[in-house]
Parts: structure tokens; C-alpha cells; sequence
């Protein structure tokens, strides 16, 4: 029996910006998918990852970034450029189907961010948008904890905060890389490629109706 659901933020309750980042490349004339693989390369120390632990502040980031990129791909990507591809479009279907689990179950957020004021904000994010953040029993943001996923302590904090096992838990996310830990401590795991999809798995999950 389900008794949380917990979700990742970009890429699940808004459009993915796997597309912006494309889009820019294809601009500017960078190889494909340079900015993907410098995200993914060292992806525990990189940084991106020391950005999103708020390790490091937007100078050291816009010039590490800009390293990497250029000794992976030969091409240099200013990080700073890259900060503003990340808002995306929220999903009105998502954010509907997490209204009707949050009347139901318990919710939780895990998201993967970066320091307040990274791109300009003065909120931090532009897409974290409180009306859906309210949403959630509890929100777990990597940049006020110094823990970024896939930390499999981000995911154990979780249910400890929210008082339920493993294996009663729901997880979402975009990305295969995230979804490992939860599936490894027993959560059941929804890969989402697009709202569709996720609503119907997670309907079967849940059992209840979602759209």
C-alpha cells in the first residue's frame, strides 16, 4: 500500500530544459549535447554539483563549468549562460495530478537547486512556484542542505521527515541516475518522459484517477 509520493521538480512538474539546452547549442554552434555531458561527467564533483551543494559561488561556477565544457567537448560553455536555460514551463497536468495525491497521501519534494539569486532572482529559481510548493508536506532543496541527489542521504531524510518506509513510497524523477537510489532502498520508481506517461503509471501505482 502507497502511502507517500515523492517528486522531483524540474523536468517532472515543468517541462524539461534538455530542450533550451539544444536549442542553445544549435545557436551558438556547440557540439551536441555538450552541455548534457559536462552535466554528466565526475556528476558527483563536478560543477554543477558543487553549485547545486552551494559549494561554490556563480564565479567559480561560470569558470569551472566553462574548463570542463572545453576538455570534454572542445568548446568553452560560460556557465553563467547556461543558469538561464534551466526555467521551464510548469505542466498543468502534473500539477494537477499532484493536487489529487496530495488530498490522498503524503507528498514530498527533492530538487536538485541552485543558490538563491544563481540567475538573477531574487526568490532563487524562478520556477518554484509557491502555489505548487505548497502542494508538498515537506520540500528537500540540495542548495539549503549541501546534499544533492543521487546522495542516497537526500532520499533517507525524505522518509524520515515524512515518517514512512521505503517501500510504502512513490519517487519521480527525469533522470535514470536519480531514480537508482530510491529503487535500490525499495521506493517504487516512475521515470518520467513526458506528463502522459507519468500520470499513467503513476495512476497504477497509486490506484487512484488522475486526469
Amino acid at each position: 500500500m502507497i502511502k507517500a509520493v515523492i517528486w522531483d521538480f524540474g523536468g517532472v512538474l515543468t517541462t524539461s530544459p534538455f530542450e533550451a539546452f539544444a536549442r542553445f547549442e544549435r545557436e551558438r554552434g556547440f557540439p551536441v549535447d555538450i552541455i548534457r555531458r559536462t552535466n554528466a561527467a565526475n556528476h558527483l564533483e563536478n560543477a554543477w554539483a558543487k553549485f547545486e551543494r552551494a559549494e561554490i559561488d556563480i564565479d567559480a561556477f561560470d569558470r569551472l563549468f566553462a574548463e570542463e565544457s572545453l576538455a570534454l567537448g572542445g568548446a568553452e560553455v560560460r556557465g553563467r549562460e547556461v543558469l538561464p536555460l534551466l526555467s521551464g514551463d510548469l505542466r498543468p497536468d502534473m500539477v494537477e495530478a499532484l493536487k489529487r495525491i496530495s488530498g490522498r497521501f503524503k507528498t514530498g519534494c527533492i530538487t536538485n537547486n541552485l543558490p538563491a539569486n544563481a540567475i538573477g532572482s531574487a526568490s532563487g529559481r524562478t520556477l518554484y512556484v509557491a502555489e505548487v510548493m505548497a502542494l508538498f508536506d515537506h520540500v528537500i532543496e540540495s542548495a539549503k542542505i549541501g546534499l544533492r541527489k543521487p546522495d542516497p542521504r537526500i532520499y533517507r531524510i525524505m522518509v524520515e521527515t515524512l515518517g514512512v518506509d521505503p517501500d510504502k513510497c512513490v519517487y519521480l524523477d527525469d533522470l535514470g541516475v536519480n531514480l537508482k537510489p530510491a529503487r535500490e532502498m525499495g521506493m517504487t520508481t516512475i521515470k518520467v518522459t513526458s506528463a502522459p506517461q507519468a500520470i499513467a503509471e503513476l495512476e497504477a501505482a497509486t490506484g487512484l484517477k488522475l486526469s
